[in-house]
C-alpha cells in the first residue's frame, strides 16, 4: 500500500481547551476551496503556505502530547482528506478522540470516496458553510447557525454538554493568539494597545450549553 500525501500544515497547537471538549491539540491546514464569505481564517484559503508534513509525524506529535484527543480545523480538512484520514486513524488506534470542522455538508461528503476514511477517523463531525447572514451567538464552536454537529461513532457523545471557552495567549514579544471564537468587539478589546493578531483562528467566546448533536447510523 502506498504511503498516504503529507498534511499541508499551517498550524499546531499542542493543547487547548477552546478547541472541542476537554483537552485537544488542534490541527490546522492550509488551503480551501470553499472560502466562505466572512471567515475567520482567511489566511489558510490560499493552497501554497503552511508547511508539508508526513502523516506519521503528525501522530507521533499529538500522541507526545497526552491530551484527550484531536480537532482538525482550516483551512479545509476535506481538501486534504487522504493525509488528514492517516492522522485520525492513528490517533483513534492510540484511543484518543478525533474532532474534524469541514465546510462541506455531511451528505455531500459521504458521496466522495476520497472522504470515506477521514469520515470513518472521525468521532464527531461538524458540518456546513460559515453563513455570515446567520451569526450563531448562542452554540459554541460553530459560527452560524446553519452548521451541524454530527456524531460519527459512540465515543464523544458527551461532548454535547461542553461549555465553550476562549484562549488568549501573549508572548514574550506581544504577539497574541485567539483560539475559540470572539465577535470583532471582543477581539478589538484584546488587541488594544498595539498589540499583534497571532496565526490562530478568532474566537468562540460563550459559555452555555451546547447544541445537541445527531447521531448518524
Amino acid at each position: 500500500m502506498s504511503e498516504p500525501p503529507p498534511v499541508r500544515l499551517a498550524r499546531f497547537l499542542d493543547r487547548t481547551t477552546a478547541e472541542g471538549p476537554g483537552e485537544r491539540t488542534a490541527i490546522w491546514v492550509q488551503g480551501c476551496t470553499i472560502r466562505c464569505a466572512g471567515c475567520f481564517n482567511p489566511h489558510l484559503f490560499g493552497p501554497h503556505g503552511g508547511v508539508l508534513v508526513p502523516p506519521a509525524e503528525l501522530v507521533e506529535r499529538v500522541l507526545a502530547t497526552g491530551t484527550d484527543g484531536l480537532t482538525l480545523l482550516g483551512g479545509e480538512p476535506f481538501e486534504q482528506a487522504t493525509a488528514l484520514a492517516a492522522v485520525a486513524a492513528g490517533v483513534r488506534r492510540a484511543g484518543r478522540t478525533v474532532m474534524t470542522f469541514t465546510g462541506y455538508e455531511y451528505e455531500d461528503l459521504r458521496r466522495r470516496d476520497d472522504a470515506t476514511a477521514l469520515l470513518a477517523a472521525t468521532d464527531l463531525l461538524v458540518a456546513g458553510p460559515f453563513r455570515r447572514e446567520l451569526l450563531d451567538r448562542e452554540w459554541p464552536w460553530v459560527g452560524s447557525a446553519n452548521q451541524r454537529f454530527l456524531h460519527l461513532s459512540n465515543r464523544m457523545r458527551e461532548a454535547a454538554a461542553s461549555p465553550d471557552r476562549l484562549e488568549v495567549t501573549v508572548t514574550a514579544s506581544g504577539e497574541v493568539a485567539v483560539n475559540g471564537w470572539a465577535d470583532s468587539e471582543t477581539l478589538d478589546a484584546l488587541l488594544a494597545g498595539g498589540l499583534r493578531h497571532g496565526p490562530a483562528g478568532a474566537g468562540r467566546n460563550r459559555a452555555i450549553p451546547h447544541r445537541p448533536a445527531t447521531e448518524v447510523s
